[in-house]
């Protein structure tokens, strides 16, 4: 199948996942059943949307690096069915596969002829060292973004990506990213409402908490859960589109301005106002994302003053304006015509 080719609507598209021995499991299984709940959901249609194999470097049982078995379907060594996306998994080791000529050389082959490849964790490592991730934006699991970066020069890593799309090459971050990965390739393919069905069977978030970042501000304040701004933090989550100074938080946690702002800093690493602004921010990144609304909306619904504090916060924060940003990463709606500069 050429690359831009894309299949029609009555045919199934085949989804073939690279697993090995030690394999991380959750690579495969996550997005594996991110796929196959679309056909679950169709089962009154004739063919399925989607046909999933999992291709190993013999047919057979293949040992996770947690020591659970699967089976794979064939052997990408003399598979010949027509793939439509390729997604190449992790694992704690991925030396043996990067020395792999053959492999490499068939990845090569794939990334021509399928209309997407990807990558889940640490499989980005093997897309690298096949030459797919040349001059491209790329990420990985946050532990080995340095080394992704340090080890292939024409990569262009971001770090904090939850998965990034260039051209037809995906690749997605660590371990669960995967099942984000396969959420986004499913609504490319079959919709919003499909892909907003799947993640509810499956108790995901469509888009997660916190937008395209791998880290985001509510886990941070998961992390300080038991000590003294714990109350506080679970408050601003749901409260900080809300007018809000340091007076204020300092009173609802009982303490002086002074005493606050140090136990805050101690606690969080931010300060209360860059811990309010990014709690918006990330507001804001899910509007840019999943809706059309204005700049203007956007900034008051979130909590800033006006879409020019909104810009200036995405330009700290993102080193893009909103408009980029919301012209990268936004899938589901036409971005609003008359937004200010």
């Amino acid at each position: 199948m050429k690359r831009n080719e894309k299949t029609p609507n009555h045919q199934s598209r085949t989804i073939a996942l690279l697993g090995f021995d030690g394999v991380a499991a959750l690579d495969i299984t996550g997005p594996y059943e991110v796929f196959s709940i679309p056909s679950y959901l169709a089962q009154d249609k004739m063919v399925p949307p989607y046909r999933i194999v999992l291709l190993a470097d013999q047919a057979g049982p293949i040992r996770s690096a947690s020591g659970l078995s699967l089976i794979a379907d064939a052997s990408w060594r003399d598979f010949h069915g027509k793939v439509d996306t390729l997604l190449v998994c992790g694992g704690p080791d991925m030396a043996p596969l990067q020395s792999n000529q053959k492999l490499l050389a068939w990845l090569r082959t794939m990334g021509r002829h399928t209309r997407r490849i990807g990558s889940i964790c640490t499989g980005a490592f093997l897309l690298a060292e096949a030459d797919l991730l040349n001059n491209r934006r790329a990420t990985t699991h946050w532990r080995e973004v340095a080394r992704l970066a340090q080890t292939y020069k024409t990569v262009t890593v971001e770090p904090d990506a939850i998965y990034v799309k260039d051209g037809h090459v995906y690749t997605s971050a660590g371990i669960t990213a995967g099942m984000d990965l396969a959420l986004a390739l499913v609504e490319e393919d079959l919709g919003r409402d499909i892909a907003l069905a799947v993640a509810r069977m499956l108790v995901l978030f469509l888009k997660r908490p916190g937008g395209q970042s791998q880290f985001s501000t509510q886990l941070q304040a998961q992390a300080v859960e038991g000590q003294r701004l714990a109350a506080l933090l679970s408050w601003l989550t749901h409260h900080h589109h809300t007018p809000l100074t340091v007076g204020d938080m300092a009173s609802r946690a009982g303490m002086s301005p002074r005493t606050f702002a140090r136990v805050f800093v101690s606690e969080t690493g931010d300060t209360p106002a860059l811990y309010l602004e990014k709690l918006r921010l990330e507001h804001a990144v899910r509007l840019l994302e999943t809706t059309g609304t204005s700049l203007d909306i956007t900034a008051q619904e979130c909590g800033f003053t006006g879409h020019e504090q909104l810009r200036r916060a995405f330009q700290r924060h993102k080193g893009i304006t909103p408009q980029d940003y919301q012209k990268r990463f936004q899938t589901t709606k036409t971005i609003s015509q008359g937004d200010p500069s």
